[in-house]
């Protein structure tokens, strides 16, 4: 035994206590620790029942991920588990905090557990691209049937402890504060009354009689939700193992799948972007320990889709928030799909009818500027125009306190000019949320030229209070997220001039691993959105901007997508799925022939990589001019707000994988052949692709 792991008793309970901070990972000198720590208390004769826990704020929070691809080092963690389970002594694992991964399957392995209220338990290796490898998928069904087993395997969230209660997970709730009292406790009621310490393992009525239609529907819903991805569909494969062989066989094929997971590349693509949307939450300059200011009442301008969504993610956080409309019928409109969202996710099991009052209480409707004296953070959200917002941040300025956050939701415009507006552009920064702003994880963080310290680390603070991924960028048109999906959006656009369909290149993109396609995605964030911000360009003389092209020609039709029935597919009534439509062919041919085009057979894998390696390039850029400081900020923006596949990593980690001397191969082609500024090498490509670096080693030396 070591400091890691100690063994102690108290009366006739052996104690081993797992401290290993910060969160007790079970890395070699745990699992070490464990096996020495059961063998001394198996060994004690005063001790009748032992009781496993954990030192710091949580039990054992999983396997240390970053252990993976190194030697092995034994014990491995399924024969510490194995250890466990043979005991000869009744264990109980005492659970604080969350015990999550093979945290939960060292608990699974003991005869008992017991957790404090306010305790989670799960297994979120599918996150990873994994599955569970110390039999998790073997004894978690024996607790709580198949079909739950597998939403908590396939889900990889945590759940609560009075679930995992009723569930069959835990033997009781301790509504004590300390896991080790809760632990003696039940190590004393083993003792009252005489319970029988029974394996997980052993157990077999909550998967006798499984009917196989329990497998065939989680593939089915795998086959549309997660087609691409290659764990989801091992873990059912485990799962059904556990039904299907004894205990020993079937934890002999949970390894064999398990390294099949292993060896997939999709797991290195999910270990990065689950590092990364951590590390995205430290931002590169900002001194560590800058204070933030308090947020406890905060304010949204405007009522509208992305007003209200904003203010549902306060209301959700317990944040109460004013929202101000400039007249009483869109206040009253914006507060009534408000409800009905509530009312909504009420009908589905989400939400209890209270908490829908609850959170609606916390959204006061306002009709006056006067209201938001006692505001600590506004955000603006009104449409794309500068100088709406300008006139906006004007009165704000005089009517907010000192020290109060002003904020602009804007997706594209320059926030240093609206900050101008103000006397205090040190208090001002953007907040860019993606629609729908109570869905998307993403909260796009903008740092002005002037933007302090203390603002900075506010909105980061507040982006973790209300559930969302915050990603520190710079000032630039479109920050990061727009910028290169402006690209895209050319690209996509120019390849259908030549030759393409609107669905083959959609398909090449579903293909990939993205939920719809560039031209669904525009049916449903609306054509006219784009079209709008193409013409402001224009109109402004921007020398980047795209002339007129066939999709500007479909919203002068008033084809603006999902919510008109009609953009570049038709919709059905009641039904979002795209279909194509004979006069869009026919508008783009007419198209072609006014430009003097003649089609041509395009292949998926161009549609790749103009799509693809123009958004690389123009990320490239992105990173020379310091808009992002580092490249896993960028594929954590990709990954969260437009649905690149996690299981790739974020375009910059793909590119590094492809190998940035091919890419840039492939750019200076298509610049040759191609023409335009978006497809000149950026010179970081450049020199990366010369020196055989990669974006990911830019991080690292960061």
């Amino acid at each position: 035994m070591t400091d890691t792991v100690r063994y102690a008793r108290q009366d006739r309970t052996g104690v081993i206590t797992v401290d290993y901070p910060p969160v007790n990972a079970l890395g070699h000198a745990v699992r070490e620790g464990l096996v020495a720590a059961l063998d001394a208390g198996l060994a004690d004769d005063r001790a009748d029942v032992l009781v496993l826990v954990a030192a710091g704020r949580t039990f054992m929070a999983g396997a240390d991920i970053r252990e993976f691809g190194k030697p092995f080092v034994p014990p491995g963690l399924p024969e510490v588990i194995a250890r466990f389970d043979a005991s000869t002594k009744p264990i109980v694992a005492a659970i604080h905090g969350t015990a999550l991964g093979g945290g939960l399957e060292v608990a699974l392995g003991c005869h008992f557990r017991v957790a404090l209220r306010s305790a989670k338990v799960g297994l979120p290796e599918v996150k990873l691209g994994l599955l569970p490898g110390a039999g998790g998928t073997q004894r978690l069904p024996r607790l709580t049937g198949p079909a739950k087993a597998l939403d908590i395997i396939l889900g990889g969230n945590p759940v609560p402890a009075p679930e995992a209660l009723e569930l069959g997970i835990l033997d009781a709730l301790d509504d004590g504060e300390s896991a080790l009292d809760a632990g003696l406790r039940f190590a004393q009621r083993i003792r009252d009354e005489k319970l029988p310490a029974r394996r997980v393992a052993d157990r077999t009525d909550r998967i006798e009689g499984t009917e196989h239609a329990v497998f065939a529907d989680a593939r089915a819903k795998l086959a549309k939700s997660a087609r691409n991805l290659h764990s989801p569909h091992r873990c059912v494969d485990a799962v059904e193992a556990a039904v299907t062989l004894p205990f020993e066989q079937g934890l002999a094929k949970e390894r064999e799948l398990f390294q099949d997971c292993m060896d997939s590349p999709q797991r290195a693509g999910l270990i990065h972007a689950f590092f990364s949307e951590r590390e995205a939450a430290k931002v590169p300059g900002l001194p560590a320990g800058t204070p933030t200011r308090p947020v406890n009442l905060a304010a949204v301008i405007g009522a509208g889709t992305m007003g209200g969504g904003i203010a549902m993610c306060f209301a959700n956080a317990g944040i109460p928030v004013l929202l101000l409309e400039a007249n009483p019928e869109a206040l009253d409109k914006g507060v009534g799909v408000i409800r009905r969202n509530y009312e909504n996710s009420a009908k589905r099991g989400k939400l209890t009818a209270d908490a829908v009052e609850q959170r609606m209480a916390l959204i006061r409707p306002t009709l006056s500027y006067d209201d938001l004296k006692d505001a600590d953070l506004v955000i603006e959200a009104v449409f794309e125009n500068m100088d709406v917002k300008k006139r906006i941040f004007g009165t704000l300025d005089k009517v907010c306190k000192p020290g109060a956050i002003l904020a602009t939701n804007t997706s594209t415009l320059d926030v240093n000019e609206i900050a101008s507006a103000t006397s205090r552009p040190q208090d001002v920064a953007g907040m860019h949320f993606f629609s729908p702003a109570n869905v998307m994880r993403l909260l796009e963080n903008v740092r002005g030229a002037e933007t302090s310290d203390e603002v900075l680390a506010t909105v980061m603070e507040v982006s973790k209070r209300i559930g969302k991924v915050g990603v520190m960028v710079g000032v630039c048109y479109g920050f990061v997220g727009n910028r290169m999906l402006h690209q895209r959006g050319r690209e996509a656009m120019a390849l259908v001039e030549e030759g393409a369909t609107p669905q083959q290149v959609d398909k090449v993109f579903t293909d990939f691993g993205f939920p719809m396609g560039q031209f669904a995605m525009s049916d449903l964030a609306g054509i006219d959105v784009g079209w709008r911000i193409r013409e402001e360009r224009r109109k402004a003389g921007d020398p980047d901007a795209q002339p007129p092209n066939w999709l500007d020609k479909l919203a002068e039709q008033g084809r603006f997508g999902q919510k008109t029935g009609k953009g570049v597919y038709r919709y059905e009534p009641g039904d979002r799925t795209p279909r194509p439509d004979p006069e869009v062919e026919a508008l783009i041919e007419a198209y072609r022939a006014e430009r003097g085009i003649t089609p041509r057979e395009i292949g998926d894998q161009e549609i790749l990589e103009r799509c693809f390696y123009v958004m690389v390039n123009e990320g490239a850029r992105i990173l020379e001019e310091g808009i992002a400081a580092r490249s896993l900020d960028i594929d954590v923006v990709w990954i969260n707000g437009y649905g690149f596949p996690s299981f790739r990593g974020g375009p910059m980690f793909w590119a590094d994988g492809i190998g940035l001397a091919k890419v840039h191969e492939a750019v200076k082609g298509y610049h040759d052949r191609l023409g335009g500024r978006h497809w000149e090498p950026s010179s970081l490509l450049e020199r990366l692709a010369r020196e055989g670096g990669k974006f990911g080693d830019l991080s690292k030396a960061g």
